[in-house]
C-alpha cells in the first residue's frame, strides 16, 4: 500500500515497510524527514494511512502538538485524569469507558455472533434498531457501509417520529419475522419508548402476547427502567452496556456491535481494526506519530484559527460515516460559545465558492469510485484550503476510524478548553417539547408557529463565518434529498457559506447541542410538510404526528429563546417541489 503525504504544497510518495525500528520524530518536519521509520509504524500498528496539506497552518498544529506533549495529555487521558478538560470530574471521569471497551467486546464476540446465527436460523428477515442519537447513528453507518452478510436479515434503523417514516418501516417488515433492538443508554429516551409501544403492539397482533417478547432485544445501561421492562416483558436478550460510555462514543460497544452481529458482520475484524489504532494512540507513542493526537491537533488548532467548519468528505461506499462523526463533533465540541461545526455530505463545488473557514477531511476507501472526489479535493488543496486525507484499505477500517475520531475529538476538546462528554444545551429543546405537549394535553391544540421571515431574509443576516443549518421534519426520499443538495449548492454558490442538513428529530440528539451552545454563527431553517398519515401510539394518548410537531415547535422555540436566527418554512404536500421553490428564490 502506498501513502501520499501532501505538505506545504509538496507531494511525497513512499511505501509502507514492515519490521524496521523507528527512530524518534520530534516534529512534523521530522515526520517528513523520517518517512522510512514512520512507514514501519503505520502497518505494524495496524491502522489506515494518512496525509495532510496544512499550508500556512502548520505552525499552529505544531504548537498544539507541542502543548499536548508538554502537558502529557495522552498519558493523562489514559489515566482518566479529568483535569485534561475541566477542574471538576462531572460527566468526565465516568465517561472514559470508550478507551478500553474493545477489550470487553472482544470477549463477547462469540456470544454476539452466536445470537446472530440464532436470529438468522429463526427465519428473521429484518432487524430494526429503535433508537436515537448515539444508539442509532453508529448502526446506520454500519448498515449503509456494509449491508448484511449473505443469508442474514436486512438492517433498518428507525430514528424519526415523523409518522410517514414510522409507517414506511411498518409497511416494509413482517412483524412475525422481525427482531427489534430497543436501544437507549438512559432507558427513558422518549422516542425509543414510543417506537417500542407501537411495534410491540404490531408484534403481539402477529404472534400473540406470549411470544412477542422473543422478537425484542434491549441495549441499555445497567439498572435502567428499560432493562427492568425488558426482563419483565420477556425480551429475547438484554445487554447491559458499560455505564461509563456516553452515547456518541458507544459505537464499538453493544450499541453498535449487537446490530452488527445480527446482520452477520465480522465482529472480530471490526474490533481488531479498532484495537490497531488504539495501540497507535497509546501513551508511549510520540504525539507526532499518534493518529488521535495529530487529528485532534489539526481539528482543534485550525478551529482556533477560524477554520472551524470541518467538512467531511467520503468515498461513496462509506459516505454515511459523516452522520456518526457529525454527532461526535457537534455534541462534543459545540458548547460555551465554541465548537467545531461538522459539515457532512455537502455537495462538492468549485473552490471559489468556499470561505476561509473550512478544513477538509477526506476518508478515501481504496477501490471505490473516487475519481471525481479526488479531483475536487486536489482543486481545493491547490486553492490553499487545508486538506487531510485518511486512506482506508476496506470497509472494516471504519473500526479504526471510529476510535481515531473519538480520541481526536477528546483531544480537540482539550485544545478548546471544553468538556467533550457533556451536552448542557440538549435539554432546552426537550423542555420546550414537554411544555408544548403539556399545552396540547390541556387544550387539544398545538401552538401556531407562523414563519417569522423567509429564507432570503434569514440569509441576509449571514456573516463571513456563518453556516446555514437545514432542519427537515420530513419523510426521507431520494427526490427530497436531491432537492436539498441543490439548495445547499445554491446557498454556497451565492453566499459562500457552509451548509448542514439533518432530519428531525434525529438531529436534536446530534447537532442540536451545537445549534444552541456552539458559536453564534448559525442560521437555522426549519422545514415541515403535510404528512400523508398519522399513527396512534398505543396507550400513550398521543400520535406520532403530534409528537413530531411538538418536537419541531419545541426546537424552534429553544433556538429563538437563545437569540439564534431561525426561520420556519412549510413545504406543503410535495416537499421536494417546495425546496425547489426555495432554490429559485435565492439571489
Amino acid at each position: 500500500m502506498t501513502v501520499y503525504l501532501r505538505h506545504l504544497g509538496q507531494s511525497l510518495e513512499y511505501r509502507e515497510i514492515y519490521g524496521k525500528r523507528a527512530q524518534p520524530v520530534e516534529s512534523l518536519e521530522g515526520f517528513l524527514d523520517n518517512t522510512e521509520s514512520k512507514d514501519a509504524r503505520l502497518l505494524a500498528r495496524g491502522r489506515p494511512s494518512q496525509g495532510m496539506s496544512l499550508g500556512n497552518y502548520l505552525p499552529q498544529v505544531e504548537s498544539a502538538l507541542a502543548e499536548i506533549q508538554k502537558s502529557q495529555v495522552i498519558s493523562r487521558i489514559w489515566d482518566g485524569d479529568h483535569t485534561v478538560w475541566k477542574p471538576e470530574p462531572t460527566e468526565i471521569s465516568n465517561r472514559l469507558g470508550w478507551l478500553t471497551v474493545t477489550d470487553t467486546m472482544a470477549g463477547q464476540s462469540d456470544d454476539l455472533e452466536s445470537l446472530g446465527r440464532d436470529v438468522r436460523e429463526a427465519g428473521t428477515r429484518h432487524v430494526v434498531v429503535l433508537g436515537m442519537g448515539g444508539s442509532s447513528l453508529g448502526p446506520e453507518v454500519l448498515r449503509q457501509s456494509f449491508g448484511s452478510a449473505p443469508g442474514y436479515p436486512e438492517l433498518i434503523v428507525l430514528d424519526s417520529t415523523v409518522p410517514d417514516w414510522v409507517g414506511s418501516v411498518a409497511d416494509t417488515i413482517d412483524p412475525a419475522h422481525t427482531v427489534f433492538i430497543v436501544s437507549s443508554k438512559s432507558g427513558s429516551t422518549t422516542e425509543p419508548n414510543m417506537f417500542y409501544a407501537y411495534f410491540r403492539n404490531l408484534v403481539e397482533k402477529a404472534v400473540g402476547p406470549d411470544r412477542a417478547g422473543q422478537h425484542f432485544v434491549a441495549v441499555t445501561d445497567p439498572g435502567t427502567t428499560l432493562e427492568k421492562m425488558a426482563k419483565d416483558q420477556g425480551f429475547r436478550r438484554v445487554f447491559a452496556n458499560p455505564a461509563d460510555i456516553g452515547g456518541r462514543y458507544s459505537v464499538l460497544s453493544y450499541f453498535g456491535l449487537v446490530p452488527a452481529a445480527l446482520v452477520g458482520l465480522d465482529l472480530v475484524k471490526l474490533i481488531d481494526r479498532a484495537d490497531g489504532i488504539r495501540r497507535s494512540c497509546a501513551p508511549d507513542v510520540l504525539v507526532h506519530e499518534n493518529p488521535g493526537a495529530w487529528l485532534g491537533a489539526v481539528m482543534g488548532g485550525l478551529a482556533l484559527q477560524g477554520r472551524d467548519k470541518l467538512t467531511l468528505v467520503s468515498s461513496p461506499s462509506i459516505n454515511s460515516f459523516g452522520l456518526w462523526a457529525e454527532q461526535l463533533l457537534a455534541e462534543s465540541t459545540g458548547k460555551e460559545g465554541k465548537g467545531i461545526v461538522p459539515i457532512a455530505n455537502e455537495p462538492l463545488i468549485s473552490p471559489e465558492h468556499y470561505g476561509n473557514d473550512r478544513l477538509f477531511i477526506y476518508l478515501r476507501l481504496k477501490g471505490d469510485d473516487n475519481e471525481g472526489t479526488d479531483a475536487a479535493l486536489t482543486d481545493l488543496e491547490d486553492a490553499g484550503h487545508p486538506v487531510v486525507r485518511l486512506d482506508l484499505r476496506d470497509n472494516y477500517d471504519l473500526g479504526a476510524e471510529f476510535f481515531r475520531w473519538e480520541m481526536g475529538t477528546a483531544i480537540a476538546g482539550a485544545i478548546l478548553s471544553i468538556n467533550p462528554f457533556d451536552q448542557p444545551n440538549v435539554q432546552a429543546a426537550k423542555d420546550m417539547t414537554e411544555s408544548v405537549l403539556g399545552a396540547y394535553q390541556s387544550s387539544g391544540k398545538l401552538p401556531a408557529m407562523a414563519d417569522q421571515s423567509p429564507l432570503t431574509e434569514l440569509l441576509a443576516r449571514r456573516t463571513d463565518n456563518a453556516y446555514l443549518a437545514i432542519m427537515a421534519y420530513v419523510n426521507q426520499s431520494p427526490e427530497f434529498e436531491k432537492a436539498i443538495e441543490r439548495l445547499r449548492s445554491k446557498v454556497m454558490e451565492k453566499h459562500r457559506i457552509a451548509t448542514t442538513f439533518g432530519y428531525g428529530p434525529r438531529f436534536l440528539h446530534s447537532t442540536g447541542q451545537l445549534h444552541k451552545g456552539g458559536p453564534d454563527s448559525g442560521l437555522f431553517l426549519q422545514l415541515t410538510y403535510d404528512r400523508k398519515q398519522d399513527l396512534e401510539i398505543p396507550a400513550q394518548n398521543i400520535t406520532f404526528g403530534t409528537l413530531s410537531d411538538a418536537q419541531s415547535i419545541g426546537d424552534l422555540q429553544a433556538l429563538r429563546a437563545g437569540q439564534r436566527p431561525a426561520a420556519r418554512v412549510h413545504l406543503g404536500a410535495d416537499p421536494a417541489r417546495g425546496v425547489q421553490a426555495l432554490v429559485q428564490n435565492i439571489s
